[in-house]
């Protein structure tokens, strides 16, 4: 899949061009369907498929105190579209100036730089554009002056609920690891990239790679066995996933720490990706360092017997 930064980058030429558009966090079962949408569009009129999405949730510059934790880091998402046979992700950079695009502009600049705009796909209740100044009722405006068709398409359900990214996100606050799972179409994951902690986990003899994982979506603290993904093979670890409350530290902060089994490795800079296979233990205060080095102990036997 070819990931662009502008919409001249595509070159179609004479053909078609079929877009899906939104924020995508998550690529979830209703998402999925807007893009397969745009695909069938492609196919069917011998066209080009895009998918247009963000670099960061929208609200990160025009409400920065209502950002939601995001389900999936960027690189996860442009992952999980790469998997539904995407040609090509046109991906934006989301600033103040953007913001202050109309959404009648932006879908205009649009037509124009794609040449032959022949539909968009979009969900039901897809806003965009300076104020949600664009919608479905908009967008079907403009079709009908710049010919091109619109798919304003109605959530996906599940257990009579419709699937959506917030849905998703109170599944994996509450540890319904499963349910999220579900509505993904795809095992939930957790990714980040590994940077220097305080070197702890080596000083107790169990040394972990420390995942940035900050603005993300996750499960309650605790200990979990997990597989870690790294340059595409799959390791056993297990994770500790809190603030660390047997070190009193006066200013806590959340950390996300993986020991992969049987790994010695340095791997600072790399990207992880997480899947949960079990809860272990909530997270626990320990009267001091050698309890919690015990307790770990017992944690990584409990992992590899969970493992075999």
């Amino acid at each position: 899949m070819r990931v662009l930064t502008a919409a001249t980058e595509l070159e179609p030429g004479p053909r078609k061009v079929c877009v899906a558009i939104g924020v995508f966090d998550g690529v979830h079962l209703g998402h999925q369907q807007v893009i397969r949408q745009s695909l069938a569009d492609a196919r069917q009129h011998e066209g080009v498929s895009v998918v247009i999405t963000f670099d960061r949730h929208p609200n990160a510059v025009v409400a920065p105190d209502r950002v939601p934790p995001l389900l999936y880091s960027l690189p996860q998402k442009i992952r999980a579209i790469a998997t539904l046979g995407v040609p090509n992700t046109l991906l934006l950079h989301f600033d103040r100036l953007f913001s202050e695009q109309t959404g009648e502009q932006f879908i205009r600049s649009l037509a124009h730089e794609f040449g032959h705009l022949h539909s968009v796909c979009v969900g039901a209740e897809f806003s965009f554009g300076h104020q949600r100044s664009g919608n479905v009722a908009l967008l079907k405006q403009l079709g009908a002056e710049l010919n091109f068709v619109v798919h304003g398409l109605a959530a996906v359900s599940l257990d009579g609920d419709p699937v959506s990214s917030t849905r998703i996100r109170e599944a994996v606050r509450t540890a319904n690891l499963s349910a999220a799972s579900q509505m993904l179409g795809r095992e939930y994951s957790i990714a980040g990239n590994v940077v220097r902690g305080d070197r702890l986990g080596r000083q107790l003899g169990f040394p972990t790679a420390n995942l940035d994982v900050s603005g993300l979506a996750l499960p309650p603290n605790g200990v979990y066995a997990v597989h870690v993904r790294r340059r595409g093979h799959t390791h056993r670890g297990a994770l500790n996933l809190g603030v660390r409350p047997t070190l009193a530290n006066p200013t806590p902060c959340l950390q996300c720490e993986v020991h992969l089994l049987d790994f010695a490795e340095e791997i600072y800079g790399e990207e992880l990706e997480l899947t949960f296979v079990t809860k272990l233990r909530d997270e626990q205060k320990f009267p001091n360092l050698e309890a919690l080095k015990a307790q770990i102990t017992r944690d990584l036997a409990a992992t590899r017997q969970i493992f075999a």
